[in-house]
């Protein structure tokens, strides 16, 4: 065996690492020691296997010195020393955590290891020759293990821990198991074997030293008294010996709560009040009873469990389960009884049957209830009130007599009176001190068969105080109307019926509703009974079959029969009631349906009657009048308004240019221009004025604003102008003045008489005729 020593490092020896060698040894290195003993071994030399003389290294962890930590040597049987031989390390870690020498064949550490990273290594070692780099030997395994040494300290992976446990526990009761974990290599000696201590939390908790579980170490705990503790525990290694490591956690543990507290009443009597009109369900108060618990373990119920108003107030449990509310069972009177008392009880709801002996978990208190007076409207002897009249009762008729009082110790004078929405039609009155209901209307149960009436109760001194009740009057029937047909009937007989057969089945109808029921009887009046034509048959069901007494009917005879149907009822006094059957001859088919009848009138339908259809057909010609003179009136035009005839204005001008006595004036203009002024282009050149200027196309602009008004300012043409002025042109808001009539004789010089001929052949004629006489007039 090889044995390879550590260097002397930090002034003392390493311990030994020995390299155990599992592979056979090479055959030269064992045969050596034969050569030198003798010739008898040198059959065995013949073949030579070289090999490596190593297989597994030794390291221990965490080595701290400065110079690269000496793993071990290889060798191998081919290595003369000379140098000739090359080493090469390949593997896990190799070049970065191990290092060979290539000539010695030494293996170093350069990088520190720690076992519980990496608690092995697995390399391969070879040997080349330097020169050529050939492979001497097969490339070989071998492992470094890393030994482990006690530097890890346990540790708690989930602390801070929470637990919980009961209060009133007994003493060794487990609250939590602990573990601490060591990473160091449990097979090593004492480095992760675990010891628990527990540093604080005593005397209350105790931690077991090998398996970390917590237990309670002092009975009785009280939540109340403290809720909340903090236990540090410590896990050291090595077996708790010195030089271990150690490791510590907080374990929070609470007391849980149990109902070991009866509950207690704030106080031993409590004072309330209510009005005594509180009605029933008003709280009167509450009341709560203390208990030291919390969550279920304070839930109460509370109950009356004696006193005189026990029958009169309820108490319940709030939604929180912790009050209890006091609230009116009964209606309360203070005149009757002015205060009660009521001893209440409130008891948990949840028990601990382990905890019974700390008991009794309930408690006991008094209630005083006082009860206010108040001033209370007046009280009906009942609330309502049925009865029953007939509907012939006379007119003052008593029909029930109220009763109210006042409850009050003061009790006041009661006036009554009927609230008249009650009773509209004003069928009753209310005697106002006696309380009675009078009729003062006839009554019929055909038209109202019931009366609510609400009577009104107020005490003579406050109106304020007021309260009602209600008398149902139910009218019973008397046999007051008589019978008649359901409805208004016609039928018919077809000219081809016989005798006997039945052409219509009438029922009867009664308003009144006798306790036994209808029972009619139907007949002929007796001035018909011999009727020659139809007879009547009582069917015994309250109808009646009307049926042909002979044949052979025509419509050339008689189109329409009349027949008085008697009808009387079963009661007393016995009433009657005559309906008349209208009954027309038609003409039917084989089969019996109507064909034709002479009545035509018969045929209308009853909703509409020959009036209203006239009212309607004269609706309809009136709006149609009416439509017509609407679209007169939009479609008619206005005929223009003249200054006066064109003829009577043409020729009075022309009359009285003569007494000028100027053959000029006359020729100034051509009427037939005026009259068609597109011939006004065309017309040939005759006689000039020497004193006009040309025309232009301006005096279109001018003629509505100014002309007009110019020529207004002339005494001599002022019977025309102003007579014209008002339906021809006229001045902008003001009257032509003299003023205007200079800007008028610049105007007209320049007037375009053509163009305004076709723009405005009216007023451009009567301008002209103005303007000759002017200029004659100004020759003058």
């Amino acid at each position: 065996p090889l044995l390879l020593y550590a260097l002397n490092m930090g002034g003392r020896l390493l311990p030994v690492v020995v390299v155990c060698i599992l592979t056979l040894l090479p055959h030269s290195l064992l045969g050596k020691p034969e050569e030198e003993g003798g010739a008898a071994s040198s059959a065995r030399l013949q073949r030579v296997k070289r090999g490596w003389v190593w297989n597994q290294f030794f390291v221990l962890e965490e080595y701290t010195g400065l110079d690269p930590l000496y793993i071990g040597k290889l060798h191998s049987d081919m290595d003369k020393g000379d140098g000739s031989i090359k080493y090469i390390l390949n593997g896990e870690g190799a070049g970065t955590t191990f290092t060979i020498d290539d000539g010695t064949g030494d293996i170093h550490a350069i990088q520190r290891l720690d076992r519980e990273v990496k608690a092995q290594y697995v390399l391969r070692a070879q040997a080349r020759n330097r020169l050529t780099d050939r492979p001497l030997e097969p490339e070989s395994q071998f492992i470094v293990k890393i030994q482990d040494i006690n530097d890890n300290e346990p540790r708690f992976l989930d602390g801070p821990y929470q637990a919980s446990v009961p209060e009133m526990s007994n003493i060794g009761t487990p609250v939590i198991q602990l573990t601490a974990t060591d990473a160091d290599d449990p097979a090593y000696g004492n480095s992760a074997r675990v010891v628990y201590s527990i540093l604080e939390g005593q005397p209350y908790f105790s931690v077991d030293a090998k398996t970390g579980v917590v237990r309670v170490s002092l009975a009785d705990m009280d939540r109340e008294t403290r809720e909340n503790y903090t236990v540090v525990i410590q896990a050291k290694d090595m077996g708790g010996q010195l030089g271990g490591l150690a490791g510590t956690t907080t374990v929070n543990i609470t007391l849980d709560d149990v109902n070991d507290n009866p509950p207690m009443f704030d106080q031993r009597l409590y004072q309330m009040s209510i009005p005594e009109v509180g009605p029933v369900g008003s709280v009167v108060g509450r009341i709560w009873a203390r208990d030291r618990d919390v969550g279920v373990n304070a839930e109460m119920e509370y109950s009356i469990i004696d006193g005189d108003g026990r029958d009169t107030f309820d108490i319940s449990t709030d939604p929180t389960n912790l009050f209890g509310i006091i609230t009116v069972k009964r209606p309360l009177d203070f005149e009757s009884k002015p205060s009660y008392t009521l001893k209440v009880e409130g008891a948990n709801t949840h028990l601990d049957p382990a905890l019974r002996h700390r008991g009794p978990f309930k408690d006991v208190t008094i209630v005083h209830v006082s009860v206010e007076d108040v001033d209370e409207p007046p009280l009906f002897d009942t609330p309502a009130y049925y009865v029953e009249l007939s509907e012939d009762a006379e007119i003052g008729t008593v029909v029930k007599t109220v009763s109210a009082r006042d409850p009050d110790a003061a009790n006041n004078t009661v006036r009554y009176s009927i609230e008249r929405s009650s009773d509209p039609e004003a069928f009753f009155y209310m005697e106002i001190t006696s309380g009675a209901l009078i009729t003062v209307r006839s009554l019929d149960r055909e038209e109202v068969g019931w009366h609510n009436i609400t009577i009104l109760a107020m005490e003579m001194s406050n109106p304020t105080q007021i309260s009602s009740a209600q008398v149902a009057v139910r009218v019973l029937d008397v046999n007051d109307n008589p019978p008649s047909l359901t409805h208004y009937l016609e039928a018919y007989v077809c000219d081809s019926a016989k005798a006997g057969q039945l052409i219509q089945t009438v029922a009867a109808v009664d308003r009144d509703e006798p306790l036994a029921g209808q029972r009619f009887e139907f007949r002929l009046s007796p001035e018909t009974v011999n009727n020659p034509n139809f007879t009547l048959r009582d069917n015994q069901d309250n109808t009646a079959g009307v049926l042909t007494r002979r044949g052979g009917w025509s419509q050339q005879d008689q189109t329409v029969f009349y027949l008085p149907i008697f009808i009387s009822d079963g009661e007393q006094p016995v009433h009657t009631g005559t309906s008349t059957m209208t009954i027309r001859v038609c003409s039917c088919d084989h089969e019996g349906n109507v064909m034709s009848c002479n009545a035509e009138a018969y045929t209308l339908p009853a909703s509409l009657s020959r009036g209203a259809l006239i009212a309607i057909l004269a609706c309809i010609f009136v709006l149609l009048v009416m439509i017509l003179l609407m679209l007169s009136l939009r479609t008619h035009r206005k005929k223009p308004f003249l200054c006066d005839e064109e003829e009577n204005v043409h020729e009075n001008i022309v009359r009285y240019d003569d007494e000028g006595g100027g053959e000029e004036d006359t020729e100034a203009f051509d009427i037939g221009a005026m009259w068609n002024p597109r011939e006004a282009h065309h017309h040939p050149p005759g006689k000039v004025r020497q004193d006009m200027l040309p025309e232009i196309e301006s005096l279109s602009r001018y003629v509505p604003q100014a002309i007009v008004g110019g020529v207004g300012g002339d005494s001599n043409v002022h019977g025309y102008v102003k007579r014209g002025k008002p339906f021809c042109f006229w001045g902008r808001g003001q009257e032509a003045g003299v003023s205007q009539q200079a800007r008028l004789d610049d105007r007209v010089t320049e007037s375009p008489f053509p163009y305004f001929f076709r723009t405005h052949r009216r007023a451009a004629r009567r301008l002209h005729l103005v303007l000759s006489e002017k200029r004659r007039l100004q020759r003058r």
